[in-house]
């Protein structure tokens, strides 16, 4: 049995304030979605634990998720917001020194209009101050944004950063040649990972097949390999375009013929090495 662990999912009580992002669109999303909630879904993919990702712009929210992962083991890992601009970072951090469950940090970088916001010389000064002290870095991209990451990547080789969602390609309309060679040159860096989540819900909505996916999953595979891939389910936003099994159903179709070696690294192992849970 191959082990599993979901690198990415959100918990939130929602507040049409705070989660404001949640559009019109997006009327499932419109309620809390709490441990409680996810873990029986967990038990029945065979999933045993995850990393909960922030999901609002506020400290207050990593106090909500380390809450809930005090009190749930199966959340193995926070990975939270600050703000990396504050010259206050250092004192912010200071708080979080004792939460073994903090690994790192996001900012939604994808709703910033400036395309190249992480160049700013104070967010780079911040990435410096949370990389050095061992946090892990969430890049959160859209593909015209991804020029920016693989600059500030070079900038900090000693940095762990991740890809979320794989920057988001515009699968509904069919394959973008320069994300691709972006997610290349990207990939070169040996410090940067990629998650495999977040992709039903750029396709059309529900209207997807699970072949759709696979060129995209050929340019990441062929680009970060098997020890940089991990598994995200994007849990409950997924719910837009399907279900938690059929998030699970698209890797595992995929992943069909490789061998127990690479599906445990890419369930299981990368997650493990990458957030040090």
């Amino acid at each position: 049995m191959i082990k599993k662990i979901d690198a990415h999912q959100h918990f939130w009580r929602y507040d049409p304030i705070d989660y404001s992002w949640i559009n019109e669109e997006m009327l499932s999303l419109k309620k809390d979605f709490l441990p409680d909630d996810l873990f029986p879904i967990l038990e029945e993919n065979g999933v045993e634990g995850t990393v909960a990702v922030q999901a609002f712009q506020d400290e207050k929210e990593n106090d909500f998720l380390l809450d809930l992962a005090e009190k749930h083991p199966f959340i193995l890992a926070v990975v939270g917001w600050i703000d990396l601009k504050s010259e206050e970072l250092p004192v912010r951090l200071s708080k979080y020194k004792s939460y073994k469950k903090l690994k790192g940090f996001r900012h939604v970088l994808q709703d910033e209009a400036d395309p190249e916001y992480i160049l700013n010389q104070a967010f780079q000064r911040g990435l410096k101050t949370i990389i050095g002290l061992g946090y892990t870095y969430d890049l959160l991209v859209l593909p015209h944004q991804i020029k920016g990451a693989i600059k500030t990547v070079s900038n900090f080789e000693s940095g762990s950063f991740v890809l979320d969602h794989l920057a988001k390609p515009d699968i509904k309309n069919g394959q973008n040649e320069q994300w691709k060679e972006n997610i290349k040159a990207l990939a070169e860096y040996p410090n940067v990972h990629c998650k495999l989540s977040g992709m039903i819900t750029e396709a059309a909505w529900n209207q997807w097949e699970e072949k759709d996916f696979y060129p995209y999953m050929d340019t990441v595979m062929e680009a970060f390999g098997e020890d940089r891939l991990m598994f995200g389910s994007d849990w409950p936003v997924c719910k837009l375009s399907g279900s938690y099994e059929q998030v699970v159903g698209l890797m595992e179709g995929y992943f069909k013929g490789h061998s127990e070696s690479t599906l445990q690294k890419i369930w299981h192992t990368n997650a493990i090495n990458f957030y040090q849970l």
